[in-house]
């Protein structure tokens, strides 16, 4: 399929289509947010001590490359196709739509899940933490549900409302980030309170006989890079709504990596070399907080936890508005269920009202529905399904490759792109066995299972009811150019 020429009118010919708002700035903040290093690194830097120890903060260099890597050929796509739904579109229109729904499916409950382990972190490791309310796991549900509430409110008044908060959200981010870098290796230097033994130290973990094994400690060290370094499609999900997307939406792919990557792993020396005590740090509920507290006093904790705390709802804000842009995407072209309610486009907002309203209800049952351990199984889930979507669009970009030509002016590998491909096949690979090895890793494992399950039922349905929906693709326009 070929495209007229252009770039502005990226949304397809048929309504129901979104506004386009968002200036190449924002897109690059939007999977910067989505990425969100502060929040990923203060959820999982406690995990990191108690596998891998201080020393397996060396895993997020190989974690950051091998997403970079995936990012190259993630990028090839957006350069292409603008469409909101980004796999499900690239399947659905360079494989077939049959494959495309699953690439759908998978993004859908991946997006619903982190949204909703976003917001659930924000309340029980920030929100309720600054204002001294004590540790309760039914508490933290409810805070859950209402700031849920807030972000649809937000994400459906305007894209460009998103926009604006996300900018803003990263801005915090990289400002805590660089400050925490700065200060803490000041101080660290000044009083001679740092430990720069830390950073080749195997802490709690020493004695641990099962470290270098499949599965071990250190293997499991890569959890919190994959669990970090994930998103950055995220600004593909919103090309219909990003001016010129043929040329800000790859390069805000890769830019939002390569940026985290560094920005992550200055954050982690600083942190590392700061720490006084490891096992007292390992065993503490948020060692992040206990490190800042520990070199820079309960003032600068609270500060900490404050832009944390915004820089988690800026993040949950983008997942929402992506999961909600994947679930219009397949509903406008009639594959998802509730299709109608659910590709309708308020004409005054220009955003889908009630597919973002579907990832609020989503996140109501979960936290209604499931216990606690449950529900952390499904959030630990949800970091299995984006290495498998990655997997998969790799797997796809090496089956399609000639079929694709570079745009003038766009983003392209050149003569990179088949080792830069293969490459991230590798890497995906190794992450995945990373993944799933761990013992606790069967619980997760089965939930994917039952996703796929789930959507091969789903599927069947719509096979017997609505067959001609996945028989062909609607016309793209001008947002889609394979030429």
């Amino acid at each position: 399929m070929s495209s007229v020429p252009g770039t502005q009118q990226a949304a397809p010919p048929s309504s129901p289509h979104l506004r386009r708002t968002l200036g190449g700035f924002q897109v690059f903040a939007i999977s910067f947010a989505f990425i969100s290093v502060a929040v990923g690194v203060f959820g999982t830097y406690g995990e990191l001590l108690t596998s891998a120890g201080p020393v397996g903060i060396w895993l997020w260099v190989a974690v950051a490359t091998g997403q970079i890597l995936v990012a190259l050929v993630v990028a090839q796509f957006a350069a292409r196709i603008a469409l909101s739904g980004s796999s499900y579109q690239w399947a659905s229109r360079l494989a077939n739509p049959r494959i495309g729904w699953f690439f759908g499916w998978l993004t859908f409950w991946y997006l619903a899940t982190a949204v909703v382990a976003m917001d659930n972190a924000m309340a029980s490791q920030a929100v309720m933490p600054l204002l001294g309310m004590p540790d309760d796991e039914g508490t933290a549900r409810l805070i859950t549900l209402v700031v849920l509430a807030l972000q649809a409110v937000l994400v459906i008044l305007s894209t460009r409302i998103l926009g604006v908060l996300t900018t803003a959200a990263v801005g915090a981010e990289l400002a805590i980030v660089g400050v925490l870098v700065v200060v803490l290796l000041a101080v660290a230097v000044v009083t001679g309170n740092g430990h720069p033994e830390n950073l080749i130290s195997r802490g709690v973990t020493a004695a641990d006989p099962t470290y270098f094994t499949v599965g071990g400690g250190l293997m499991a060290g890569m959890l919190m890079g994959l669990t970090t370094l994930v998103g950055f499609d995220s600004a593909a999900n919103l090309a219909e709504e990003a001016k010129d997307p043929f040329r800000s939406v790859p390069r805000a792919i890769v830019a939002s990596v390569v940026a985290a990557g560094v920005a992550g792993l200055l954050f982690l020396i600083a942190l590392t070399v700061s720490i006084q005590d490891v096992p007292a740090v390992s065993a503490a509920g948020s060692p992040v907080a206990a490190i800042i507290r520990g070199q820079l006093g309960p003032g600068w904790e609270a500060i900490l936890l404050a832009g944390i705390a915004f820089a988690i709802f800026g993040a949950g804000m983008v997942v929402m508005a992506a999961c909600a842009r994947q679930a219009f995407a397949m509903a406008r072209d009639g594959r998802f269920p509730a299709a109608r309610l659910m590709s309708r486009v308020n004409p005054r907002t220009q955003t889908p009202i009630a597919a973002t309203v579907l990832i609020v209800v989503v996140g109501a049952v979960l936290m209604v529905a499931l216990p606690g351990a449950a529900l952390l199984q499904l959030i630990v889930a949800g970091t299995i399904l984006p290495a498998l979507i990655y997997g998969a669009i790799v797997v796809l970009y090496l089956c399609v490759r000639r079929r694709l030509s570079a745009r003038a002016g766009s983003f392209s590998l050149g003569r990179g792109e088949l080792p830069v491909a293969i490459a991230a096949l590798v890497w995906i690979a190794v992450a995945v066995v990373a993944l799933v090895t761990p013992p606790d890793a069967l619980v997760p494992s089965l939930v994917v299972v039952g996703l796929l399950v789930l959507g091969a039922g789903v599927f069947a349905v719509m096979l017997v009811r609505t067959p001609a929906v996945l028989d062909a693709e609607p016309e793209g326009g001008a947002a889609v150019d394979l030429r």
